[in-house]
């Protein structure tokens, strides 16, 4: 604790300053910050208040620049106490200001400044101690300055985050609702906005070199991945197996009742729709809805608070990390949905909370209008990772999520708008290159959504080695061809083998394909089947929002029905699809929810549908339809873990592996004849496909060659059934039917046996798989 005489001395430095400020220039009340004589001060238009009288006077010591953000640690000696590092490039001076239990301010400035970082150690500030920062400076929206210490702002390297997120007037840097709207923005709004936003959280995150000595994390390799894409929330939220004071958080997702569904299903790997705090949009909140989904990141190192079940004071950072440990256990991998590309500040008319008023410039991307910004994302902003500080924010949040909160890998929201160095996507940009050098995030998972909305921005393909990416072309392909839209093959064969057209080009692997058929973006299994057009009406944008490219078929009925034909048809459909999936080259992703049947009732769009639209009903496993489908997701998967050919870690070669001239990939007709070059060009609803197991590339932990058994499958998307002649030898003398989609029981394998060369019926629109008996 500081003495009576400093703290004495410090209260009669902060009034002189105060005095010398009112009475002298704004370019003399600057003067004295640099030189370090104040410890509050007005704003910059002389608007600001000092603390209350009788407020508590804390002593603000030097501290240090580094690490940035609110990190508490034993000071100078031996008191404990907070250092608060900011960085704020441009800024003429930073106030940190702490809040009591009753919202009453205390500010304090930060006087030290070190490479644009300003700093300060405040004793006696323990964890749980609530936060902000108000940061003075010009305000000139026309060369992009938007400096405003009204508005306080959380710090980017907050841990955790406390308070509810709402959108007053007052927490807008503009005078939100100026009668002159083209230039709204450019009017500052001095009313003071810490009332009305969230505030940081210190929290004790130094952590004992033994905090994860227990953690085994599964390290599952890429090729026998397989990612089941979840919400937190929506996932846990109406299980009836998880303690109803633990759904929809953290630790509800830790649950066993939640963990025993995962390892039952045979998943790898969970990948969390965002979990970084993120705020509403104010177009949402005027219409009494939420930001469900969570794309609108405010916080990268904070634990989304609305998911804590044990308190947002802290106590959310402990309870991922037990989520993450529990999940280990498990043997289950967790990858975070991560949003580095923009931020919850939107456009010029959007909030200030925190970058925009830290220094607007410095961290977004601004075109020569300067009052504009560069939107690649479709959400107003663009994060300007080219700069240095800027691409230190997101890979100190990166190595933080994976060293100290334990996670196993990153989905990176429309990446391309990441790789972009000045303006174009660059393959060699400052952040693909740091993180291919980084020893820690070069070792995790890291799977690119690879475009964006700007220019040039599609990259499927083009992400480099270490990288796997999202591949919306197998999702097109897949559907095309199971709705009968496919103009030819070619495309869907190189889809079901890994994509080598994609990815070996740059010497990638197969399982540099993530292949779906759904995503959390879109229609679920279910609706696929069911609807040809988004029913978004409920998201309030008057049906205009979502894609409008579906490629979906609704069996000849739209939406619900109560035909039982119609029904049976849409179940197969999606063990169709689902089938395809599982056993196609490369790493499938499921949606939680798609292997039991839910539906959004043909909302292609649920971002802002926090209810039953997009929570899993957990009552859909009691009817015998959802059973079939999770027993089937349960066996394919069971059959793609237990089997390496479903699973190469390379491409085929398509040639002879064999003196007898087996190749290791063949492509049949139903004739039984093998595909020629004509085949591919011609439109086709029956595809034969021969993996073969005997040769398969790569040896095993004991450097044995792999072997395999080898299997055709035959995918059949007509009307009528059609008869195919199962190729004999040398392809095989027999072969045992073990999946068959057009069966509503897939509680086991068929079993049936044909010999080679014998033709089999295959009903319509059905998947067929056969494991070649020896």
């Amino acid at each position: 604790m500081a003495s009576a005489a400093e703290q004495r001395a410090v209260q009669q430095a902060v009034e002189e300053a105060a005095r010398e400020a009112a009475e002298g220039t704004a370019e003399e009340g600057r003067r004295m910050v640099r030189n370090g004589r104040t410890g509050a001060l007005p704003s910059a238009a002389g608007n600001g208040r000092r603390r209350e009288p009788g407020a508590v006077r804390l002593p603000v010591w030097p501290g240090a620049p580094t690490p940035l953000g609110a990190r508490y640690r034993v000071g100078p000696d031996g008191v404990a106490g907070t250092n608060f590092a900011l960085w704020a490039g441009g800024a003429e001076a930073v106030q940190v200001c702490l809040f009591d239990d009753n919202g009453a301010e205390t500010r304090l400035s930060l006087t030290e400044l070190t490479h644009q970082i300003w700093h300060g150690f405040v004793p006696d500030v323990q964890p749980g101690q609530r936060y902000g920062f108000r940061v003075h400076g010009r305000w000139d929206p026309w060369t992009g300055a938007r400096w405003n210490p009204a508005k306080l702002l959380l710090d980017p390297y907050a841990r955790a985050i406390d308070g509810d997120f709402r959108l007053p007037p007052e927490v807008y840097g503009h005078v939100r609702d100026w009668p002159q709207r083209q230039v709204a923005d450019t009017v500052r709004d001095d009313r003071d906005s810490a009332p009305y936003v969230p505030k940081g959280v210190v929290v004790h995150d130094d952590a004992p070199d033994d905090e994860w000595a227990d953690d085994r994390r599964p390290k599952t390799p890429w090729a026998d991945s397989v990612i089941y894409e979840l919400h937190v929330r929506g996932f846990t939220k109406l299980h009836p197996g998880i303690p109803e004071q633990l759904r929809g958080t953290y630790a509800g997702l830790a649950h066993p009742a939640a963990i025993g569904h995962l390892r039952r299903l045979g998943v790898t790997a969970v990948e969390l729709l965002p979990v970084h705090q993120f705020a509403h949009e104010d177009h949402l909140l005027r219409r009494g809805l939420h930001n469900y989904w969570g794309y609108n990141s405010l916080g990268y190192f904070a634990p989304h608070a609305g998911y804590a079940a044990g308190g947002t004071r802290g106590q959310q950072v402990e309870e991922f990390k037990q989520m993450v440990r529990a999940l280990h256990a498990a043997g289950i991998e967790v990858i975070l949905d991560v949003v580095y590309n923009h931020t919850a500040e939107a456009g010029e008319l959007g909030p200030t909370l925190s970058l925009r008023g830290i220094d607007n410039r410095g961290y977004y991307r601004l075109p020569a209008d300067a009052r504009r910004y560069t939107d690649y994302t479709g959400c107003g902003n663009t994060l300007h990772v080219v700069q240095p500080h800027v691409l230190r924010l997101i890979t100190d949040s990166l190595r933080y999520w994976v060293t100290e909160m334990g996670v196993d890998g990153f989905r990176f929201d429309l990446a391309a708008a990441l790789a972009r160095s000045m303006h174009d996507v660059d393959m060699l940009s400052p952040f693909l290159a740091v993180i291919a050098q980084d020893p820690v995030l070069r070792r995790v998972k890291l799977i690119a959504e690879p475009w964006d909305v700007g220019d040039g921005g599609y990259q499927v393909g083009a992400f480099p080695p270490l990288w796997t990416e999202w591949n919306d072309r197998y999702r097109d392909a897949v559907r095309d061809f199971w709705r009968g839209a496919l103009p030819d093959v070619r495309d869907l064969g190189y889809r079901l083998s890994g994509s080598s057209d994609l990815y070996a080009w740059s010497g990638r692997r197969p399982y540099a394909s993530v292949n779906f058929v759904t995503a959390h973006d879109g229609f679920t299994l279910r609706d696929l089947v069911s609807y040809e057009q988004k029913y978004n009406e409920a998201n309030g944008e008057d049906n205009r929002d979502g894609t409008n490219d579906n490629r979906a078929w609704n069996c000849g009925v739209e939406g619900e029905t109560d035909d039982a034909e119609v029904n049976a048809l849409r179940r197969r459909q999606q063990r169709n699809l689902l089938t395809t999936l599982l056993l196609s080259t490369g790493v499938p992703m499921l949606v939680a929810g798609d292997e039991m049947g839910r539906t959004q009732g043909g909302n292609n769009n649920a971002y802002c549908q926090d209810n039953e639209v997009s929570w899993l009903d957990w009552s859909l496993l009691e009817r015998p339809d959802a059973r079939g489908l999770h027993q089937l997701t349960v066996r394919l998967l069971a059959l793609r873990n237990a089997h390496p050919v479903l699973r190469r870690r390379a491409f085929f070669s398509g040639r002879p592996q064999t003196a007898d001239g087996l190749r290791d990939l063949a492509w049949f007709t139903p004739h039984g004849a093998e595909m020629t070059e004509q085949d591919w060009y011609a439109p086709a609803s029956t595809l034969g496909l021969f993996l073969s197991g005997r040769d398969i590339p790569g040896r095993d932990a004991r450097g044995e060659k792999i072997t395999d058994d080898s299997f055709l499958t035959v995918l059949h998307a007509a009307d009528r059934p059609v008869d195919f002649v199962l190729p004999g030898p040398p392809w095989a003398e027999a072969y045992e039917l073990v999946v068959d989609t057009s069966r509503e029981d897939q509680t086991r394998a068929p079993g049936t046996v044909h010999v080679g060369g014998a033709r089999v019926r295959v009903p319509e629109r059905a998947v067929l798989l056969f494991k070649v008996r020896a």
